[in-house]
């Protein structure tokens, strides 16, 4: 077990493993379908379909060590070089942009279910992607 406040003051290069894995709040929208806008902007749009193997009520993925092709594996150069691409909640970001984890975050609330009941995380409302015929006919507008 990680000692909750070990975020506090640390870049993303100081993370254990254990530490690093305990960083991710839960909140699945990184497993999200995206795609990137088609005016050239570089914007990434999100929709509300998830990733085939996400358990959709629990929000983790069922097959974490071997990813579905697509899937990203997360270090600290990769957070810092895509981080329009991350969602503006995601822990690894905002430590990566120098900034405090929310209220909601686990290892700020020491709950699990808080991003869930904050309203943060995808479980009441995303699709999985075996339910659907095209993602991009699921636009989503984050409400923070």
């Amino acid at each position: 077990m990680v000692n909750p406040d070990f975020w506090r003051g640390r870049s993303l290069e100081e993370f254990s493993p254990e530490e690093w894995e305990a960083l991710c709040d839960g909140c699945a929208r990184c497993c999200l379908h995206k795609h990137f806008d088609p005016d050239g902007a570089g914007r990434v749009r999100y929709t509300g379909v998830a990733c085939r193997v996400l358990d959709l009520t629990s929000c983790r993925c069922t097959d974490y060590q071997n990813r579905v092709p697509g899937c990203v594996t997360l270090t600290p150069e990769w957070v810092r070089g895509h981080l329009g691409w991350m969602p503006e909640t995601c822990a690894y970001r905002l430590i990566a942009q120098g900034d405090a984890l929310p209220d909601w975050h686990p290892l700020v609330s020491g709950r699990p279910e808080s991003v869930h009941e904050a309203g943060i995380s995808i479980r009441s409302w995303a699709l999985g992607e075996d339910a659907v015929a095209d993602c991009e006919e699921y636009p989503i507008r984050w409400v923070q």
